[in-house]
């Protein structure tokens, strides 16, 4: 992607997400790039762009390649504007989702200003992460090594976890940051290192605008988390959501969404004994939903059958999952 396609692009999105807008210009010296957040399957990236950003854009799961989508989280100060490109975790893909899932994440490292490249630092640095060192080292994208959940070292084998990545910073010339994005230690120096990367720039975005994907799309993600926290391993990543009508009203707003499955033992799953687990997930969604929209919500979930959507391309892309540009 071209930085003139990728400005166009930017322009667009805004224009789609809140209507014409005005930007104001940047003081002097401000700066201001994309940040692309990589990292292999449930290291907490999406817990970390939150934290940074403020407020809950990004689904998260104990489940691992919770995240589908390349997400924007953007993060205003007075003296910057960085924008996180949150991605799937790399990982070995095993159906025609996780392959598009994989390239968007390798796509994303080329279009970035810089690459976060997001450890688990309370286990030895692994094989898996040393296959993404080699991959984002392929591209001329300047890398900071995240060491994220510090909280969970143990003090007996925190000094050899530290050293494991020491080296594989210390290999590529990287810069390095430990923090907790659980409890949001170390974000401060994380934050600071991450602007000082970046170029004088303009603002992209409004600078109260936190991300730019629109509400439905959020509202899917905050169903599917449910899924997730809910069923666990049951039905872990055969699901997609899908908003099919959004109406509101000055007392409430009213979302028809429809979980998608693979097969009719997961609907049987999902919609649990006497509707029982169907009720739960939209309870706790619609919970979530009104934070987001911070007003009342009615919310009706069907559930429905679609055989192997993870292998097609055309239910992929039906479903919101393309190989992007």
């Amino acid at each position: 992607m071209t930085v003139e396609t990728q400005v166009n692009s930017i322009e667009n999105d805004i224009y789609a997400f809140s209507g014409a807008v005005t930007i104001p210009q940047a003081p002097p010296d401000f700066r201001s790039g994309f940040i692309g957040i990589i990292g292999r399957p449930n290291v907490g990236k999406s817990t970390l762009m939150n934290q940074l950003v403020g407020q809950k854009i990004a689904i998260t799961s104990p489940v691992a390649q919770t995240t589908r989508n390349r997400l924007r989280g953007i993060l205003t100060t007075p003296t910057a504007q960085l924008i996180f490109v949150d991605t799937p975790g790399i990982h070995k893909p095993h159906h025609q989702l996780g392959e598009v899932l994989v390239k968007n994440a390798k796509i994303a490292i080329e279009s970035v200003d810089v690459v976060l490249f997001v450890v688990d630092a309370s286990v030895n640095c692994g094989s898996g992460d040393k296959y993404i060192a080699d991959l984002v080292t392929r591209s001329q994208t300047p890398v900071v090594l995240g060491l994220n959940k510090i909280d969970e070292q143990a003090a007996s084998s925190r000094d050899a976890i530290d050293a494991s990545y020491t080296q594989l910073a210390e290999e590529y010339n990287w810069q390095t940051v430990k923090f907790s994005a659980k409890n949001s230690d170390g974000l401060p120096q994380l934050q600071d290192l991450l602007i000082s990367q970046l170029a004088p720039g303009p603002y992209y975005y409004p600078p109260d605008l936190v991300t730019d994907q629109p509400e439905r799309f959020i509202m899917g993600e905050l169903i599917r988390e449910q899924i997730l926290l809910l069923t666990r391993e049951e039905v872990p990543h055969s699901v997609a959501v899908a908003i099919d009508k959004v109406e509101e009203t000055p007392a409430i707003t009213r979302v028809l969404a429809t979980i998608n499955v693979e097969r009719d033992s997961q609907k049987g799953i999902l919609i649990g004994k006497g509707g029982i687990m169907l009720k739960s997930i939209g309870s706790a969604a619609r919970e979530q939903i009104q934070k987001l929209i911070a007003g009342k919500v009615y919310l009706e979930l069907f559930v429905k059958v679609q055989p192997k959507w993870r292998q097609s391309r055309t239910r992929l892309a039906e479903l919101g999952y393309r190989v992007e540009e």
